[in-house]
């Protein structure tokens, strides 16, 4: 269950951030609408590597797409397994 709060409760900021858990971020609303998220660092730091690893993945995807793909032996020839 999402934890949804009113960004006047920062006022309290302790409480707050003594709610925060790791997969359980805290959402802010100003005036009714969300407008902030407050998460646990470590969460960010996997959100943020996982976004920077699906970057990298389409990149190389492009990439292969404009380059042309390898086949499975071409794989197995530059690693050295056959």
């Amino acid at each position: 269950m999402p934890i949804i709060k009113p960004v006047s409760d920062l006022r309290n900021y302790n409480e707050v951030l003594r709610t925060i858990q790791a997969d359980n971020p805290v959402f802010l609303t100003k005036n009714g609408r969300g407008k902030y998220v407050i998460v646990d660092y470590e969460d960010y730091e996997k959100k943020q590597a996982a976004m920077k690893l699906l970057s990298e993945l389409l990149s190389a995807e492009e990439e292969a797409d404009r380059e042309g793909w390898l086949s499975s032996e071409d794989v197995e020839r530059e690693l050295g397994l056959i």
